[in-house]
């Protein structure tokens, strides 16, 4: 399987550093000052402390150790970007990050900058020799963090301004308009019977929860030949689908119950006609366009109203394997800036990787000889593995060089906020 990779032949360590650092700022060019600071969920973290904390990754565990001489910028700012490794000390709540009016906005930038300059200072050193393998896949896991926390910039910048009364657009741009094929595919990908291997078995970078790669046995199954549509989850909401307690999960059932309105996160109507808040501002329903910021309540509701079920993560990887055999570059991802889902363009764009993430119907649980790394970087993923689910695919938020088929998201059952979608399975 061939991933596209952030360090390269091609891509010197300093050019990939400040490659994947200008995203960050990319992002955050169209906020004005008071979006960086609010944050209007337990789930969503101002921009600004996403900025300082991504910086703080990267002093606190490369430049405090590895760079002679180098003075931290505030040893103030560890308990405000320090996000849950109990290993680094003391830190805020998370849900008091959007209190903190200081430090400014302009400290935090002041703060990155610093940062970076000692980063390329540090980098410097090995542009005629090799960087050390302990050091160079720090320096990875820490590239891999910032794209990661871009990904969830777009995300939660999404629900500030969608959470907002005024329903603010993020940019004028049209870019995520899409002409729809004249008819969508309606199939299934079939998959044979037999023992498969799964997680991820290559040379290039993978998180710890995507190892060890272990075999599988799997029924012969069908999968979705695309994702479902705003048009079809719409006809679950009108069919009663909310109202149904059959079709819930008994804990979805009293989730779904407590809903100030009965549609997925962002929708609403207005007489007759649906609409949603995107990145655009408010828009009409595009039927057309993959269903988004659904829970797993919903996805796991509206496949059983279907007569259907969620694939496993198992399945959904096969499935991947067998379709790809390299990241597409057709792919709706962060790089695109539409931040928005795509409509199927033909009976070939299958979307199993990038537009949404997609629900699987397996609990997020260690694989088989779980490397269970020592120290900070053991609490990335491990400690999460509990009453969680498996996505799967990426977004329309997730940088290309970022995602791969073996690549496990995981959220509690009533997230929606991601861009989290469905595909179906029998």
């Amino acid at each position: 399987m061939t991933v596209s990779p952030i360090l390269s032949q091609k891509t010197g360590l300093r050019t990939a550093y400040e490659n994947v650092r200008s995203w960050s700022i990319q992002i955050c060019k169209p906020l004005h000052a008071e979006d960086y600071v609010v944050q209007p969920s337990l789930d969503v973290s101002p921009p600004k402390w996403h900025l300082g904390h991504t910086t703080w990754f990267f002093e606190n565990f490369i430049l405090v150790d590895h760079l002679a001489g180098y003075e931290a910028f505030d040893s103030r700012l560890n308990y405000f970007f320090n996000s849950y490794y109990e290993s680094q000390g003391p830190r805020i709540l998370r849900s008091n990050r959007g209190n903190m009016t200081r430090p400014a906005l302009e400290t935090v930038l002041e703060y990155r900058a610093y940062v970076d300059k000692h980063m390329q200072q540090w980098l410097e050193q090995y542009e005629e020799t090799t960087l050390p393998p302990a050091l160079e896949n720090l320096l990875v896991i820490g590239l891999q963090h910032e794209q990661q926390h871009q990904e969830l910039l777009v995300t939660d910048i999404k629900y500030i301004l969608g959470n907002n009364p005024l329903f603010p657009s993020y940019t004028s741009s049209q870019t995520a308009k899409q002409a729809a094929s004249s008819k969508l595919s309606d199939g299934f990908i079939s998959v044979a019977e037999g023992i498969y291997e799964v997680g991820y078995d290559g040379e290039d970078f993978c998180w710890d929860n995507e190892l060890s790669a272990h075999k599988v046995y799997l029924h012969a199954y069908d999968i979705q030949n695309r994702l479902v549509t705003n048009g079809e989850y719409l006809a679950f909401i009108e069919a009663g689908g909310y109202e149904q307690f059959e079709h819930w999960l008994s804990e979805g059932w009293e989730w779904a119950k407590a809903l100030p309105f009965k549609a997925p996160l962002y929708w609403f109507k207005e007489g007759e006609d649906w609409f949603h808040y995107t990145m655009q501002g408010l828009e009409k329903i595009d039927p057309d366009l993959p269903v988004t910021h659904v829970s797993y309540f919903e996805a796991d509701a509206y496949a059983r109203w279907k007569e259907l079920r969620l694939p496993t993560e198992f399945e959904w990887e096969v499935a991947c394997k067998q379709i790809y055999t390299e990241i597409p570059e057709s792919g709706n991802f962060l790089e695109e800036g539409k931040f928005h889902p795509t409509a199927q363009q033909d009976e070939n764009d299958f979307q199993f990787l990038g537009n949404v993430w997609e629900w699987t119907g397996s609990a997020y649980l260690p694989y088989p000889n779980y490397p269970r790394l020592k120290g900070a970087l053991g609490e990335y993923n491990g400690k999460f593995m509990v009453n969680q689910m498996v996505l799967r695919g990426g977004s329309c938020a997730t940088p290309r060089s970022h995602i791969r088929p073996t690549y496990r998201n995981f959220f509690q059952t009533d997230k929606r906020w991601q861009f989290t979608g469905i595909r179906l399975a029998r």
